[in-house]
């Protein structure tokens, strides 16, 4: 009983110890793996640091990289749809995703600017203090007055493509893009103007 009592006690402390090995330093970001990643996978649509490509490609530099690690195990895992997303990601191991998203994270995001003078101050209402008459809450609530956003949950939108912001609250509205329940929720009850004014008015938060 003894001798069992000790081979169970070291097999604890053994198991202890290799978790321990695997903890902090081994899941720290690698961020020249993270950079091989976006000019050899990304690059095409996102430019090579996630700088400001297509409008209708999210700008990727100087977002949350807990948020980019949560989309792209969400495109792998079907929870997002997007056709192009899910055959980039499909590939990438949890580490190439951690790598990746910290490597995008680490660079500084560049200002953009509104377009439509007309509907500025739709937007900045909106944004600012929500739709009272639809109980649409304020963005500035979750995403914060310049737009920086909250780790892993609520991204950076300052400075976000207009025509890319648009789409995704769009998508949200006719529930194509189902992966969060409190944008589901808001996007419904707003118009096309409204979704226009307050995508253009976020791409000049800085």
């Amino acid at each position: 009983m003894k001798t069992a009592a000790f081979l169970l006690s070291s097999m604890v402390l053994m198991s202890g110890a290799a978790l321990a090995s695997e903890s902090p330093a081994a899941a720290k970001p690698d961020l020249a793996k993270g950079q091989a990643i976006s000019s050899q996978v990304c690059a095409a649509c996102h430019a090579a640091d996630g700088s400001r490509g297509s409008p209708a490609n999210p700008i990727l530099q100087g977002q949350h990289a807990d948020y980019l690690v949560k989309q792209l195990q969400e495109f792998k895992s079907g929870k997002r749809k997007n056709a192009v997303m899910a055959g980039m990601a499909a590939p990438l191991s949890d580490a190439d995703i951690r790598n990746v998203s910290a490597f995008y994270a680490s660079k500084q995001a560049k200002p953009g600017f509104a377009k439509d003078k007309e509907l500025i101050k739709l937007g900045e209402k909106i944004y600012r203090g929500g739709i009272a008459d639809k109980q649409v809450p304020a963005c500035a609530g979750c995403h914060s007055p310049n737009g920086a956003g909250i780790p892993a949950q609520y991204p950076r939108l300052g400075g976000q493509h207009s025509d890319y912001t648009e789409a995704q609250l769009n998508a949200f509205r006719a529930n194509a893009r189902p992966n969060s329940p409190q944008m589901l929720a808001i996007a419904a009850k707003m118009s096309d103007r409204e979704i226009k004014a307050v995508s253009d008015y976020i791409a000049g938060l800085r």
